[in-house]
């Protein structure tokens, strides 16, 4: 059993746990995720990892309420516990795999939507105790939604917030933020990493590619089972067929299909669109063995 240790809720329907998980705070990295299980029948759900203390042996995870296990998992207290806590799981970011050095050469920009923030904020995290300086763009639908501010602007090097309704610091869409900053403020940026709902994450990729801004994407919106068996979170880059669970979830933003992504994500709601998929797909539907009937 994992204990829940501290359990809030920093918005309406998100929530904040601190789970007590050594082994997986012992080896997790930023971009990486876990998969979370309430008991013996409850469902997996994939959750990326907001942040860990190894010290404290302590994973926090975020998470916004979408179905009846999530919902669940939000009347969890303090004391409570988690039935499975499996992880870590998917691939770092690949900043971690840059020597700090060269890091500290980059002008580095993340732009993170919603719930999106809890996914960025490890990975600036980690740059800022490395002695790298990134800029952040959060974008919120209204101030009550807004997320983790206080501890980002405690590891951003520049911290530009926006809502959606001009509730709270800037209005409009984080689109208009990176396009003020490049075109009015004169800001060059080398690497942008877009965390967030799927149509925020392409409408960001088509400006910064028309920007010229190479561009990193993390599509753990689209996992569901975590391992790759369950054929959800497959999509389209740059012409090959990868799935997010197992190659990502990070990939190449200006080569991911969004358009193909969003459409399986709808079609993948549905008992009958599982199935249509299943049968257009056939062995590739999996990035496992590709026959587990792991959607059944």
């Amino acid at each position: 059993m994992y204990k829940i240790l501290k359990a809030e809720s920093p918005a309406e329907n998100i929530f904040m746990m601190d789970v007590e998980a050594p082994r997986v705070a012992k080896t997790c990295l930023p971009g990486q995720f876990v998969i979370v299980k309430m008991d013996e029948k409850g469902e997996r759900v994939p959750l990326t990892i907001c942040d860990y203390s190894r010290e404290k042996g302590t994973v926090t995870i975020v998470f916004q309420v979408v179905g009846a296990s999530t919902d669940k998992m939000s009347h969890l207290k303090a004391g409570d516990a988690f039935r499975d806590f499996t992880g870590p799981l998917g691939q770092p970011s690949e900043f971690v795999h840059e020597p700090a050095e060269e890091l500290k050469k980059k002008k580095i920009l993340f732009v993170a939507g919603g719930v999106g923030t809890a996914p960025v904020y490890p990975q600036v995290k980690w740059l800022h105790e490395n002695g790298i300086d990134a800029d952040v763009i959060v974008g919120a639908k209204n101030h009550e939604l807004l997320i983790l501010e206080k501890e980002m602007e405690a590891v951003a090097g520049n911290l530009y917030i926006t809502t959606d309704d001009g509730s709270y610091k800037r209005k409009g869409m984080v689109t208009e933020v990176i396009k003020d900053l490049v075109q009015n403020e004169g800001k060059k940026y080398d690497v942008c990493v877009a965390i967030g709902p799927m149509i925020m994450m392409k409408f960001v990729c088509l400006l910064t590619k028309e920007l010229g801004i190479p561009t990193i994407v993390s599509m753990n919106p689209v996992m569901v089972d975590g391992t790759g068996m369950c054929g959800a979170c497959r999509l389209t880059v740059d012409g090959k067929v990868k799935f997010a669970c197992v190659d990502g979830p990070e990939f190449d933003g200006h080569a991911v299909n969004f358009d193909e992504a969003m459409k399986r994500q709808q079609l993948y709601k549905t008992q009958e669109g599982r199935a249509m998929l299943k049968l257009k797909e056939g062995d590739t539907h999996h990035g496992g063995c590709g026959n587990c009937g792991g959607d059944q």
